[in-house]
């Protein structure tokens, strides 16, 4: 396992990852890569994957590899925009992202991601956001 995947792990403790079990195969600059093991709490009460969950998985994929390859002087960032196609569902197994960088500019970062059923290798979901880089607070902190 990295540093960065430990790293991650322990900082999603007791947060919305944290409950929904994401769980992470890679973590470097330009791309993230996790899962999800679908169970009861993933669902909505119709029985299908509940959508929030398949956004929260792509929304944490771009986050994560937007913290691992945020440009010096950076001190975080916040979404501005996103927007997720579903295309797919499924009732169990597990789901997976892979997010990629598609432009790392100076105070603006653009993420697409696909979300997809690894029993049947079928895509759920397109996902596409913009963060917006913050500036390190004053004194460097």
């Amino acid at each position: 396992m990295s540093d960065a995947i430990a790293m991650f792990r322990a900082k999603q403790a007791g947060y919305l990852p944290d409950y929904l079990a994401i769980d992470w195969l890679e973590l470097r600059t330009g791309f993230a890569h996790g899962f999800i093991e679908v169970g009861k709490r993933h669902l909505a009460p119709n029985g299908y994957l509940h959508a929030a969950t398949v956004v929260a998985l792509a929304d944490t994929a771009c986050g994560y590899g937007c913290m691992m390859s945020l440009p010096d002087g950076t001190g975080g960032f916040t979404t501005l925009e996103l927007k997720t196609n579903f295309i797919g569902t499924t009732l169990e197994g597990r789901i997976s992202c892979e997010a990629r960088l598609v432009h790392g500019g100076r105070t603006t970062q653009v993420w697409d991601a696909e979300v997809k059923s690894e029993a049947t290798g079928k895509t759920i979901a397109l996902f596409r956001c913009t963060q917006m880089l913050l500036a390190k607070p004053r004194g460097g902190q």
